[in-house]
């Protein structure tokens, strides 16, 4: 079972507005050069905190309504959305250890 999902227009309110936990989400484009480097960091951390947190890629290109609703701006953006709000949102490339400690304070505050 993986924890890495993606969402699109469609499915982004049943799997990330109803989770039953938080859900960090990576918007990103397949031209943006600082997303493709953080994709596999994304990925990596995800089995990381299964159970406590899903994490989630949305294509801006493909899922243009998601990003416009959120106001994304600048890619790659991260935000973490529990039920139906934002709890926090950082925008640029991270290696492993600064997303990692990004998440930790999130989750416990949270």
């Amino acid at each position: 079972m993986t924890n890495l999902i993606h969402v699109n227009d469609e499915n982004f309110e049943e799997q990330v507005v109803k989770s039953d936990i938080p859900v960090i989400v990576d918007f990103f484009a397949d031209w943006c050069m600082p997303c493709q480097m953080m994709g596999p960091v994304f990925e990596e951390l995800s089995h990381e905190y299964e159970g406590k947190l899903k994490f989630a890629k949305v294509d801006t290109e493909t899922a243009p309504g998601i990003s416009q609703h959120l106001g994304i701006r600048s890619l790659p953006t991260l935000a973490v959305i529990k039920g139906q709000k934002e709890v926090a949102r950082f925008m640029g490339y991270m290696d492993r250890d600064a997303l990692k400690e990004k998440i930790d304070s999130i989750l416990s505050t949270i």
